[in-house]
């Protein structure tokens, strides 16, 4: 099993610290709005990453921060006229509500920055103490000229980074390198006690001090998104293993892609962002995690309405694999086996979940294949369900209201009307049984080859939300979504 190191810049064999046993430690939401497509992408990711691990017979210890204290949470709650706990609280709601909408297993624990001002400020005094920190007006800051490996995993130099570098106004920095690990409150600001008088976090040091207190000085896997590398990651190395007497606090980095709409990438700052709950209000959570595992985690996925359409599409062929009724009694002559190698042989590359998708994929139209044949597929279902399970599938079609059977009635009194034939149904009936007269209308009129006015059918269906499909087995329906 290898994956990708962005300390090294290359795939590693995967060798946990502690022989079946993976520490996790995956960056949490700033929760001061709504999570976007982007954020889903990152932790369907490293959902993922987690469920493959267990498949393959390690235990895994998640931890996944929230940083429930932040200039963005002050300004926002500011401008509502709320606390900064009522704001982080609601939006911290909404993120986990989201999560279990898109079938993401929990961390083992989600702490939040402001539980855990201690293990920060012992770290920020211990960096103080070993001369890597330094106190300016009550704010306190790392001297990153200090170490001669910053850097190291942006792959970048510090006349590189320096040139973005500045000093706000305000800031006493010795360099503008330096980064905070203590502000100084400023008035009307959440604050807590300290040595250095009352301020609060740094972003970087929260991450830091909760992987160690929940995980440990060294741990497996630190994930994030792209963005974070530089410099939040950078800088929670260079905190970490000065702290620590530079041992390696992290042994593997995984970073995944953006989400871009256009040849941007999807983010709040730039107002081009859908929500999760946008998206989960018109697609199923399965056709979001297919959306996601279509391209590699470490790559660009491209937003469009047409890549979620097929990922709905894509959805439905596996539903239809895993709810098929299994009559077939002949014996099988081929194997699931070899779809489940496939799988783990893509999914031991770095986590390659396209590969993965084809194998399961393949699968399903083998099982749809054998019982149209005749064939029993009961084992080969309980590999199909197996994958899909790694992938986090649940083979739940969306969630949408019930049929409106007045529309329907309505939309049948038109069509009849419009043919100029007589009303053969009962305005009374379900909304189901409406449709299924319209489909029994139309294979009629296809069958006298009056396909306008077969095509007129299927239009006033489609307008009032069902969608119909001509298969080998009959026409079939689907609510529009």
């Amino acid at each position: 099993m290898k994956v990708f190191n962005t300390l090294s810049g290359q795939k590693e064999e995967f060798i946990p610290l502690e022989d079946k046993r993976v520490k996790m430690y995956v960056c949490g939401v700033t929760p001061y709005d709504d999570s976007h497509l982007g954020h889903a992408r990152s932790y369907i990711t490293f959902d993922v990453i987690k469920r493959y691990l267990k498949f393959r017979g390690y235990s895994v210890k998640h931890v996944q921060n929230v940083t429930d204290i932040d200039d963005k949470i002050i300004n926002r709650a500011n401008q509502r006229g709320i606390s900064t706990q009522e704001l982080a609280e609601k939006y911290s709601r909404s993120f986990f509500e989201d999560m279990r909408s898109l079938n993401v297993i929990p961390a083992d624990e989600n702490p939040r920055a402001t539980g855990e001002i201690p293990k920060i400020l012992e770290i920020v005094k211990g960096l103080v103490e070993k001369g890597y920190a330094y106190e300016a007006k009550g704010s306190v800051y790392f001297r990153v000229r200090k170490l001669a490996d910053y850097g190291k995993l942006s792959h970048r130099s510090l006349e590189q980074m320096k040139a973005g570098a500045r000093i706000e106004p305000g800031e006493e920095k010795e360099d503008p390198m330096d980064f905070v690990l203590w502000k100084a409150s400023k008035p009307g600001e959440p604050s807590w006690d300290s040595p250095w008088g009352p301020g609060r976090p740094g972003w970087h040091i929260e991450c830091s001090a909760m992987s160690m207190r929940y995980l440990g000085e060294m741990i497996d896997i630190h994930g994030g998104g792209q963005d974070l590398i530089f410099p939040h990651h950078e800088n929670e190395i260079a905190q970490s293993e000065s702290f620590t007497g530079k041992k390696p606090f992290v042994k593997y980095w995984l970073h995944n892609g953006f989400i871009q709409v256009g040849a941007e990438k999807m983010s709040k700052s730039l107002g081009n962002l859908v929500t999760i709950k946008q998206v989960l209000g018109k697609y199923s959570a399965d056709a979001v995690r297919l959306f996601v595992f279509s391209a590699h985690y470490r790559g660009p996925l491209t937003y469009t309405e047409a890549a979620l359409e097929a990922a709905e599409r894509a959805a439905d062929t596996l539903r239809q694999a895993a709810h098929s009724p299994a009559t077939g009694t002949k014996l099988a002559q081929t194997s699931a086996e070899d779809y489940r190698n496939r799988f783990i042989e893509a999914m031991d590359d770095d986590f390659n979940t396209p590969k993965a998708l084809a194998a399961v994929f393949d699968l399903a139209r083998d099982i749809n294949r054998l019982e149209s044949e005749g064939y029993s597929t009961a084992e080969a279902r309980k590999t199909f369900k197996e994958l899909a399970d790694v992938l986090g599938l649940t083979f739940k079609a969306p969630e949408t209201g019930p049929l409106d059977a007045r529309l329907l009635a309505e939309v049948s009194a038109s069509v009849y009307k419009e043919l100029n034939r007589p009303a053969i149904f009962d305005g009374n009936a379900g909304a189901e049984k409406l449709i299924e007269n319209l489909i029994t209308l139309r294979g009629e009129l296809r069958k006298a080859r009056q396909f306008q006015q077969a095509d007129t059918v299927r239009k006033k269906l489609e307008e009032a939300g069902i969608l119909l499909e001509d298969t080998p087995q009959g026409t079939v329906w689907k609510r529009k979504r």
